[in-house]
């Protein structure tokens, strides 16, 4: 019998919680669900790769 190669189970991303903490999009966590049930960085509060660190923390 073969057997196919096991998946690797995907790990959240790491957010930056300094800048997560008073967003209202991710409530502090700094990562949203997506429709699918994955972890993706929140749009509003975390830098993309292309941003680097320059954004700043939510209102």
């Amino acid at each position: 019998m073969a057997h196919g190669a096991h998946r690797t189970p995907l790990l959240p991303p790491r957010p930056d919680l300094a800048l997560a903490r008073d967003c209202e999009q991710c409530l502090g966590w700094g990562t949203v669900v997506t429709r699918d049930g994955h972890h993706e960085l929140c749009h509003t509060c975390q830098p993309g790769p292309a941003e680097g660190a320059a954004r700043t923390p939510c209102s």
